[in-house]
């Protein structure tokens, strides 16, 4: 196998290619060998957030005044590429937990917030959620209906938020409520709760799930959680460009950790149609097979300079949602149909979960939907690319 074409390291300067194989050592060493385990089991691990933060992974995002690693943009789009071809839950832990909740906070929370919370999030001591998705807000977040309403001390929680990745295991839940329902988005606030309040309810999202299996999804119910005022993240009614943001920094995330899965889809097909024989050769010598492997080669390497542009865009500080939309967009499309390839390239072996591959295509069907939808992606593009120039 012509490692090349598959891992990043020739696409890298020596320094990126270094951080690369020393995160791809850790996955392959602490994550690698439960992946299958914690996915059949539909098991949390507990100790692969020890492991990310014992090597620095768990805060790469965060800076190091605030106990993080301090990672460029395109150092995080590594990491996650490299954790997402081995374990899609721990990459989704850590999109959640490093991504969506620590960077937000790290952001727009107070000096007294951050102190309580960033390091305790770095180290792995404390475990975090975004609550934003509801049953009737999902793309359309200025629908939300949780209440946040103003009492003498702060505000009295009520509501209901589903599909909150960690929410049934987080210590500290980062929830966008409304003070107001009639403001629609200029009411959205953003709360720090607590998960141990009294009228703090979770429960696992009913059924099971098709991919990331070994993660932790919750329906999170308020009933009449006090919050102080201090629990307030930045500015009452700003919780929705709070929210935006959170999202616009996951997406980056999301889209390297499709870069990873493809990549597994690819390596794994190459090891197997080189090895499985029929009519007296391997079939990796039939052209119909090759087409497919270069098929899904060529997305790999577009996929990944897609993601490595965003990121270099946004450490430059000119990138926009369009470069966004358009890394994420493509990335797990592409890893979708090389994922889909990598079963039917299995043949059998490739609707059994012995085999890596059938885990890789329920996989990134959550990547296609988690943090705006592929169709999402494209209107977000659309409007970016309809804009008028500046003058």
């Amino acid at each position: 196998m012509n490692e090349n074409l598959v891992l990043p390291d020739s696409d890298l300067d020596p320094q990126h290619a270094e951080f690369a194989q020393r995160v791809r050592a850790f996955a392959l060493d602490k994550l690698q060998p439960h992946a299958r385990r914690i996915d059949e089991e539909c098991e949390f691990y507990r100790q692969s957030v020890t492991d990310m933060a014992d090597a620095g992974i768990l805060g790469g995002a965060i800076g190091k005044a605030h106990g993080g690693s301090g990672w460029s943009a395109l150092e995080l789009a590594i990491a996650h590429e490299e954790i997402g071809a081995v374990c899609g839950n721990s990459r989704g832990f850590l999109a959640v937990q490093g991504g969506l909740v620590a960077t937000s906070l790290e952001q727009h929370a107070n000096d007294a917030q951050r102190d309580a919370w960033l390091g305790r999030l770095c180290r792995g001591e404390a475990i975090g959620c975004f609550g934003l998705t509801e049953p009737n807000a999902g793309s359309d977040v200025a629908s939300l209906a949780c209440h946040a309403a103003p009492t003498p001390d702060g505000y009295r929680l009520r509501g209901e938020k589903i599909w909150i990745t960690n929410g049934g295991i987080a210590d500290i839940a980062l929830v966008f409520a409304t003070v107001d329902l009639n403001q629609g988005k200029d009411g959205i606030t953003a709360f720090l709760v607590e998960t141990d309040r009294p009228g703090f309810r979770r429960e696992p999202m009913p059924g099971k799930d098709l991919g990331h299996r070994g993660s932790d999804h919750a329906h999170l119910t308020f009933e009449g959680v006090e919050i102080p005022s201090s629990n307030v993240v930045g500015k009452v009614g700003q919780g929705f460009d709070i929210a935006m943001g959170g999202l616009h920094a996951g997406r980056l995330s999301v889209a390297a950790g499709a870069v990873g899965i493809h990549r597994a889809a690819l390596q794994c097909s190459i090891e197997f149609t080189s090895e499985r024989k029929q009519f007296g050769k391997p079939i990796a010598k039939f052209q119909m097979v090759q087409e497919r492997l270069a098929d899904m080669t060529v997305e790999l390497l577009a996929s990944r300079q897609l993601v490595h542009r965003c990121a270099k865009r946004r450490i430059a500080g000119i990138e926009d949602g369009g470069d966004l939309a358009a890394a994420k967009l493509y990335s797990t499309e592409a890893a979708a149909r090389a994922a889909d390839q990598a079963v039917m390239l299995h043949g059998g072996r490739g609707y059994s979960s012995a085999y890596p591959a059938e885990r890789l295509l329920r996989d990134i069907m959550g990547l296609r939907i988690y943090e705006g939808t592929s169709m999402i992606q494209k209107a977000i593009l659309g409007r970016s690319v309809c804009a008028p120039t500046p003058k």
